[in-house]
């Protein structure tokens, strides 16, 4: 019996957002790209809050 939180389609090719903490950089990727190429800073996942 589906869910609403069944996940049908293949996720492997999903992009998201990540915004640099430090620069405010937005990159789109499908992992995490880790360090900012403008600063150093570390990126983190716009999908997901930052508290």
């Amino acid at each position: 019996m589906p869910h609403d939180q069944d996940v049908e389609d293949d996720t492997t090719e999903m992009t998201s957002e990540y915004e640099c903490l430090q620069c405010g950089k937005i990159v789109t990727a499908e992992t995490n790209p880790g360090e900012c190429e403008e600063c150093g800073g570390d990126f983190q996942n716009r999908a997901k809050s930052v508290e």
